[in-house]
């Protein structure tokens, strides 16, 4: 397995009583393409805003590409590589995609004429290349999210962690989008993904963490925790693991009699 790019060592925040995360440690390897899943509520988003800045841990530390950058700020993170979408999406709706494309481009690159030609290479790789002119309100819901990831990837990241980049898309738009998440990790960009469609997690990820109550309740496979009895209780309720079973194993019985 190469080596981590992002550690999490024992980090916690909460919120007045609420304990958003609770010592989560995990290491997502360079190169690799993983998901972070659970139910609604269980930290996910916390957990992001915790590695990318936007929150500081109450305790534990956080490591990006060999230095601690616990409580540092997202800019100065999005300086060394590390990228973030976000679940609502929030475009310059004014401005063209090639101009919100250019927004991320800026980080490293002060020329406008620069920046806006590399807008439009970022475009390509997204699948906004026929949209470059069209004012960002204009664009669909599907056509937003590849706004929202086209920015972030225009940063130049090693790490991009994207937050439900297929919310709200209809099964053609996500089946869609898949190559273009998966392109993107084969160009070498290390990416972790929180996602509720398990089509999409079942397709890309090679590992898997599981975050409830947040907590890790699970790591594995897909196909691993998509099994596992704690995954399936903090997903479905208590007591459905055990009825699931019994399911089968009624099945199982029912076709051996057959």
């Amino acid at each position: 397995m190469s080596a981590a790019l992002m550690t999490l060592t024992g980090v916690s925040r909460s919120f007045g009583g609420l304990k958003a995360v609770q010592d989560v440690s995990l290491a997502v390897p360079q190169g690799s393409l993983t998901a972070l899943i659970g139910p609604n509520g269980a930290g996910k988003t916390t957990l992001f805003a915790l590695m990318s800045g936007f929150l500081i841990p109450d305790s534990g530390r956080i490591e990006f590409d060999g230095q601690d950058i616990t409580g540092r700020a997202p800019d100065l993170n999005a300086r060394q590589g590390l990228a973030r979408t976000f679940q609502i999406v929030q475009p310059f709706a004014a401005q063209t995609v090639r101009e919100n494309i250019a927004v991320g481009a800026h980080l490293h690159e002060p020329r406008r004429v620069a920046a806006l030609a590399a807008a439009e290479a970022v475009a390509q790789r997204v699948g906004l290349a026929a949209q470059l002119d069209k004012p960002a309100a204009d664009l669909t819901v599907a056509g937003r999210k590849r706004l929202e990831l086209a920015r972030a990837l225009a940063t130049q990241p090693k790490l991009l962690l994207l937050d439900e980049v297929l919310a709200g898309l209809n099964p053609q738009e996500i089946g869609d989008m898949i190559p273009v998440v998966r392109g993107i990790a084969q160009s070498g960009v290390t990416v972790l993904m929180i996602e509720h469609v398990m089509q999409a997690v079942m397709n890309l990820a090679e590992h898997v963490w599981v975050l409830a109550q947040g907590q890790l309740i699970a790591q594995g496979s897909p196909a691993e925790v998509t099994s596992d009895a704690a995954v399936i209780e903090a997903y479905l309720g208590h007591g459905t693991a055990a009825k699931l079973r019994r399911q089968a194993a009624a099945a199982a019985a029912a076709g051996d009699v057959a």
